[in-house]
């Protein structure tokens, strides 16, 4: 019997590490997402799943859809979930540069 229950406490810790590892990040990084999308506005520029950057026009609330302006009269129709987050272009950069392994000029290391 002691067996048993060593196994269930054995269990009930790898479960509940499991739950704080994977799936904890996971629900409060679609919390945050979620909460960007609901305070979408027209004429914020996003970025999609996708890696489209566009400004988004019209939002359908109801439909869960954004109408998002990807270039000059181009137009398209896309789920508000597959909008990840805003657009800002020196956030971009400054990933692209530490990707690519060269420091930013206006930031120094110590």
């Amino acid at each position: 019997m002691s067996e048993f229950a060593l196994l269930a406490v054995v269990l009930v810790l790898a479960l509940g590490a499991y739950w704080s590892l994977v799936i904890f990040p996971r629900q409060r990084e679609f919390q945050k997402q979620q909460k960007s999308v609901r305070a979408l506005q027209s004429g914020d520029e996003m970025i999609t799943y996708g890696g489209i950057i566009g400004k988004v026009k019209k939002i359908d609330a109801d439909d869960g859809i954004a109408f998002v302006e990807i270039a000059d009269g181009v137009t398209v129709r896309v789920l508000t979930a597959a909008l990840t987050r805003p657009y800002d272009p020196e956030e971009i950069a400054e990933s692209a540069q530490r990707a690519a392994g060269t420091a930013s000029p206006n930031h120094t290391e110590a």
